[in-house]
């Protein structure tokens, strides 16, 4: 697992939006939030932040704390895990700057120090694809599950528009260069969340605008190919999103 701890630890401030910008810095963070939630827009509706005032969150995987934030701000007990110390470090300095209450530590998702039964809600997003076993994970995030409590788990969908786009055009993946990257179907998906017998795997994240890359390269994407999937049909595109979630219930 020191290759992983190491690999984030030097990647986990590496968003090219805010590369301009002092990582730690308020204004670091409120680019990389303003962005990544313009870029996943499904997550405001989907991950119902505002449900767990009192509660007691887990964010299994929590890098800078920026969706943990949101939980926060809404009244939650937050808990933020990640293997990485750099991570940590990080996400203290987003609470701190925002006036937020939340704990922090450097711990495996794999094998995880709580008691069992001890969290109303735990958040794993961009995770699962990064760990050697993310079955093992999953099976952590269960056991400290309270009965009742529900977690919202996340991969990358290998039969993606984007995976297809990576493959024909050879365009980099964030982070498709970390130690560990599992490429997943909607079945090696069920397998690895099989611990929660009854969950229901969506599709999001559907094609934005870069404003990441520039030239003409970026002005083709953003004109051909993200206005033209956005005009075909929904039923036609709905399982190509590029972001599989299950909602569970222990």
């Amino acid at each position: 697992m020191t290759a992983i701890a190491d690999y984030w630890n030097d990647n986990v401030s590496n968003w090219k939006v805010a590369n301009h910008l002092d990582p730690g810095s308020p204004a670091f963070f409120r680019e990389v939030e303003r962005y990544r939630f313009e870029k996943l827009d499904y997550l405001n509706g989907f991950s119902e932040f505002s449900d767990y005032a009192g509660k007691r969150v887990l964010d299994v995987g929590c890098g800078l704390g920026t969706d943990l934030s949101r939980f926060a701000a809404n009244g939650a007990e937050v808990t933020g895990i990640d293997i990485a110390p750099r991570a940590v470090e990080l996400a203290r300095a987003n609470f701190g700057w925002r006036g937020l209450q939340g704990r922090f530590e450097v711990m495996d998702g794999e094998a995880m120090g709580f008691p069992d039964d001890a969290f109303d809600f735990v958040y794993c997003h961009t995770v699962l694809h990064f760990t050697p076993h993310p079955k093992a994970m999953v099976g952590e995030i269960r056991r400290v599950l309270k009965p009742g409590g529900r977690a919202l788990l996340m991969t990358i969908n290998r039969r993606s528009w984007l995976y297809a786009l990576h493959r024909v055009a050879g365009t980099k993946l964030d982070y498709m260069d970390a130690p560990v990257f599992h490429k997943m179907d909607r079945g090696a998906f069920a397998g690895v969340i099989s611990a929660f017998p009854d969950a229901e795997i969506r599709f999001y994240r559907f094609p934005v605008r870069t404003e990441v890359h520039k030239g003409w390269k970026a002005r083709v994407y953003n004109m051909a190919f993200v206005d033209l999937y956005r005009a075909l049909p929904e039923r036609l595109t709905g399982p190509t999103g590029y972001h599989m979630i299950a909602v569970v219930r222990k």
